[in-house]
């Protein structure tokens, strides 16, 4: 029977947007999780290391971090930094938080000091729940005036996480569609971070895009492979899986062989990957060893999907179906998926709009362009989030009528698909040629020998800049001459690169998982 398509209406949120929404959706990320839990209590929420939680059991745990927190003198609207890895502690936080109207403020566990020492200044957050792995890099308590208490999970200075878990009941907190949810912090790769308030509205609506763009039906399978704290990992995987009454299996971090051995084991269904994941998986000498059958949906996002991994992926592992998904920490994930089975067909492009979202392309006048003509993506809809934090000066400069300034150039085609080029900061200007890094990384990853590529500006004396690439390569012997000629016959000749470096290594990101191209 085939499952009856959502009902969307036009809604009126955030002082006067009018934003289409699923008409029949939970008011809020505690009322989402209620839902699960009374209607599949038995069911394996999170599976870690040795351990396997129920909703039942998540559910009582949620209850006593939240009322202890509540007893502790913790408000609606304060902000609770969570600075947690990929574990059951951080998603327990999450929902407490959110039980209790508490922000969370995740903090990546890759950030250092001066990063961490900047996001609790400026959410001034009167709490951080720490993993104590990670609480040498926390700030002096001096040097945060409004931090109130540090929650420590294992060993280590402070009140134990253990202090939460004792037996409490959570007072009843009105919690209202609007109200901020989480703070997000962008990843500052061209300045200071911004916090992005993602609301409970915007969580549940795209909840809800992922569940029915993916086809995800109850009870699937989810390995967490990327960081919790990131949009992906907590909004895609953590509360996707929630509203399937799914599993989320957690992993401390990706490791190709190790990635493998959990998805069989767990019968995985379902996983959200950046392109190099899919590919180290690939490369492992083992893996038709493992049985993968289970695995039915693949999204991916980030950077685009070489040909050579779509075909690989599409041989050895018939049944997935793979997703390719467009989105921000602006956006609380995704605005754009690739229609099912379409990724082949579609590779150089990040599907079509999403239900609720409003994409429009836009000159620098503010003007909209026609069907295929490149311009800025302007993006509306109750998923965008309403603002940044405390910062009026980056709403004023990243947000326009309701949409927000997504500072990607872009275009949409008459068929409706979404193409992204580049980032409006990132185009080289070669003698007066704008060159999209985007458009040759597209064609350098097609070659079989690329696992990753980052397309970059080098300095010229004469042309002003020119076209710089990096590439991590599954073999030794691939030269810049072979590179160039795979280029040729797919690029202007300007646009084809003019020096190489070979890495070793993987390329640099950052805690959110974004290529640090300023390193580069």
């Amino acid at each position: 029977m085939t499952e009856q398509k959502p009902r969307l209406r036009r809604e009126c949120h955030y002082d006067g947007r009018i934003v289409t929404c699923y008409a029949d959706r939970p008011a809020s990320i505690d009322a989402l999780f209620r839902r699960t839990v009374a209607a599949h209590p038995d069911r394996i929420a999170v599976v870690s290391a040795e351990q396997r939680m129920t909703y039942r059991n998540l559910e009582r745990m949620v209850e006593c971090v939240a009322g202890n927190l509540a007893v502790a003198g913790f408000d609606k609207g304060e902000r609770l930094a969570v600075f947690i890895g990929n574990r059951p502690e951080f998603l327990i936080t999450v929902l407490a938080a959110a039980r209790i109207g508490l922000i969370i403020v995740p903090i990546g566990t890759r950030q250092k000091r001066p990063e961490i020492t900047f996001v609790l200044t400026q959410c001034s957050a009167a709490a951080v729940i720490c993993d104590a792995e990670f609480a040498t890099n926390l700030p002096p308590r001096a040097s945060v005036p409004s931090l109130r208490e540090v929650f420590v999970v294992g060993d280590g200075d402070g009140n134990s996480f253990e202090h939460l878990m004792q037996p409490a009941t959570a007072p009843v907190v009105a919690i209202e569609q609007e109200d901020v949810f989480c703070l997000l912090y962008t990843s500052g790769t061209t300045g200071t971070p911004k916090g992005a308030r993602l609301t409970h509205l915007g969580a549940v609506h795209s909840v809800l895009n992922y569940r029915h763009g993916m086809a995800l039906g109850e009870g699937e399978v989810s390995v967490l492979a990327v960081p919790a704290s990131h949009v992906t990992g907590l909004i895609a995987i953590l509360l996707t899986m929630i509203e399937v009454a799914g599993t989320t299996v957690m992993m401390a971090e990706f490791k190709a062989r190790r990635f493998l051995e959990i998805a069989a084991a767990e019968h995985m269904t379902h996983a959200l990957l950046v392109p190099a994941m899919y590919n180290l998986c690939l490369l492992d000498a083992d893996f038709l060893r493992f049985d993968l059958s289970p695995w039915r949906v693949g999204g991916f996002g980030g950077a685009p999907m070489p040909e050579a991994t779509i075909e690989r992926l599409a041989d050895v592992l018939p049944g997935l179906v793979l997703l390719n998904v467009y989105g921000a920490t602006e956006t609380t994930s995704p605005v754009t998926m690739m229609p099912r089975g379409q990724v082949a067909q579609h590779r150089d492009t990040v599907g079509q709009v999403l239900p609720g979202a409003d994409i429009i392309v836009m000159d620098g006048a503010g003007r909209e362009v026609p069907s295929g003509e490149q311009g800025e993506l302007w993006i509306a809809g109750p998923m965008v989030v309403p603002g940044y934090w405390d910062n009026a000066e980056a709403d004023r400069a990243s947000f326009t009528g309701g949409f927000w300034n997504s500072g990607d150039i872009g275009s949409i085609d008459v068929a409706g698909y979404v193409r992204i080029l580049d980032r409006k900061k990132d185009v080289i200007n070669r003698g007066g040629y704008k060159i999209y890094s985007i458009e040759v990384e597209n064609v350098l990853a097609q070659h079989p020998a690329v696992v990753e590529c980052a397309v970059v500006p080098r300095d010229d004396a004469v042309l002003g800049q020119r076209v710089h690439a990096v590439i991590v390569a599954n073999r030794a012997d691939l030269t810049p001459d072979v590179l160039r000629a795979h280029c040729a016959p797919a690029l202007s000749d300007y646009k084809v690169p003019t020096s190489f470096t070979f890495r070793d290594g993987a390329l640099p990101r950052n805690a959110n998982g974004k290529v640090l191209k300023r390193e580069l």
